[in-house]
């Protein structure tokens, strides 16, 4: 499991002439299965996505194609984390021996 914390670097009016884009790929992860979870942080300075990948290269790959990192106007943080607590509504998500 990830999260991408994503900060901008450019001013608003860059952001937003990207901000269709960029839903347009969101959408395009959620359908893939790929992200669970994504809103823009308090105050407008970036975002956060969570998402269930494979490995950290394939975060980084599917970043690449995000229309604000080609753009140049954002910074990406990724963090890997092991979710071995959950509420009950997310224990797909939850990591026992089974899963890796």
């Amino acid at each position: 499991m990830f999260v991408i914390s994503i900060t901008y670097t450019k001013p608003a009016s860059d952001i937003d002439s990207l901000l269709t884009a960029h839903k347009q790929f969101l959408n395009e992860q959620y359908a893939d299965g790929v992200f669970l979870m994504s809103g823009r942080k308090v105050p407008r300075s970036g975002g956060i996505i969570i998402a269930d990948a494979a490995d950290r290269a394939e975060v980084e790959a599917i970043i690449e194609t995000d229309p604000f990192y080609i753009g140049g106007v954002a910074e990406y943080e990724i963090t890997e984390f092991v979710p071995s607590m959950t509420a009950e509504a997310l224990s797909v998500f939850r990591h026992t021996t089974d899963r890796n």
